[in-house]
């Protein structure tokens, strides 16, 4: 992953702030000065927090999940839809349509609205319609690709939230929270960054400003998605593989059946080596044990888990699905409190249900049902 260097975020004014009058005291640990009234964001901290939040995008882009882009200004809106589309996420651009997470499965009413309109079309029904209703139709249809044409391929709730001015997004920021989901953001010198998960301190009014972030932050989206699909491909590989060796290892192993009269008459030196045989037996123990204790598996695929609740789990020792169907809501959240205060509103009730079902391999049900449910709170 490539790393910007604090001289392309200064020529692009990636440091320029507000108003000193206009400050949110909780941005001070990220200002380096004040010049002529206006704050200076310090650059060398927006560049370890852009490398945070592109590996932290980069593994929701990896686990399938879709990061949702907001950017409903006008000097970010076409930058966003552009960079966006370029790693085929969904995004919005226009009015944020009030309930868009918290009441998902109606927006998602509309959208098939849109495809039903689509079907008319082709099928022919609706030149039957008269002139006057063929017009409220293809108003109607138009208004739906202006505000949700582009998160049409979104079934379900996104893994995260990447926002543009947290300020102006305030009511996406809101849902986000409510429905736990992850919340990744341009904060400026005027915002709240306790509001948000992930936060990269930086101009959110400059379209130089928003271009090289964005730019960044969908790179690394990109490299997410490759290592998904690489691993697909091995998994692929791996599976062929295994169907091209299955016939000989039946050949094999119908072969040694003669053999046991031959062991049988030369068994002295068997009995010399059987305690070398069980000292190795206990070492290959150990070293599967701790082959078995390194791999976790990808908690974020369960409704309401971010990459930081993940990490507190696996390092609390619940790594993975199993481990946490059989875990008890009120322990998690102790677990997930202690390790970091702004995870203490997560609510981790339906976590083991949800778990159960992907230990279990019943992905097609476990999105079926977080498809249906807000937010993964039953």
């Amino acid at each position: 992953m490539a790393r910007v260097e604090v001289k392309q975020l200064l020529e692009a004014g990636v440091h320029f702030g507000h108003l000193t009058r206009k400050w949110n005291p909780n941005m001070a640990p990220y200002i380096y000065m004040e010049r002529n009234g206006i704050h200076v964001i310090n650059l060398y901290k927006t560049v370890a927090k852009l490398d945070e939040t592109n590996e932290a995008l980069s593994k929701i882009a990896a686990s399938g999940r879709k990061i949702l882009f907001v950017a409903t200004k006008k000097q970010a809106k076409d930058i966003v839809a552009e960079k966006a589309a370029n790693v085929n996420m969904p995004y919005i651009t226009e009015r944020w349509p009030g309930g868009m997470l918290t009441n998902f499965v109606t927006i998602r009413k509309a959208v098939k609205k849109m495809a039903s309109i689509d079907r008319m079309k082709k099928d022919g029904t609706f030149l039957t319609l008269s002139k006057k209703e063929r017009l409220q139709v293809d108003r109607l249809r138009a208004k739906l690709e202006k505000n949700l044409g582009s998160i049409s391929e979104m079934t379900r709730l996104p893994g995260a939230l990447f926002i543009v001015d947290t300020m102006r997004e305030h009511i996406a920021v809101k849902e986000a929270q409510k429905l736990n989901i992850p919340i990744f953001a341009m904060v400026d010198t005027n915002c709240d960054p306790r509001d948000v998960d992930y936060l990269i301190p930086s101009n959110d009014d400059a379209s130089k400003s928003i271009d090289i972030i964005m730019t960044e932050v969908t790179n690394a989206v990109a490299e997410g998605l490759a290592e998904r699909k690489a691993e697909k491909g091995d998994a692929a590989e791996g599976k062929s593989e295994k169907k091209d060796k299955a016939p000989k290892k039946k050949v094999t192993a119908e072969k040694p059946s003669p053999a046991p009269e031959k062991v049988d008459t030369k068994p002295a030196p068997v009995v010399d080596n059987v305690p070398d045989v069980e000292v190795n037996v206990e070492a290959t123990k150990e070293a599967v044990a701790k082959e078995a204790k390194v791999e976790a598996d990808d908690l974020t695929k369960v409704e309401g888990i971010g990459p930081k609740a993940a990490e507190a789990l696996v390092a609390a020792g619940i790594a993975t699905f199993a481990d946490l169907s059989k875990g008890d809501a009120d322990k998690i959240k102790g677990i997930l409190t202690e390790a970091s205060s702004r995870m203490a509103h997560l609510d981790p009730t339906s976590w083991p249900k949800q778990a159960k079902m992907a230990a279990d391999g019943k992905w097609d049900e476990l999105k079926e049902w977080q498809d249906n449910t807000k937010g993964g709170v039953e």
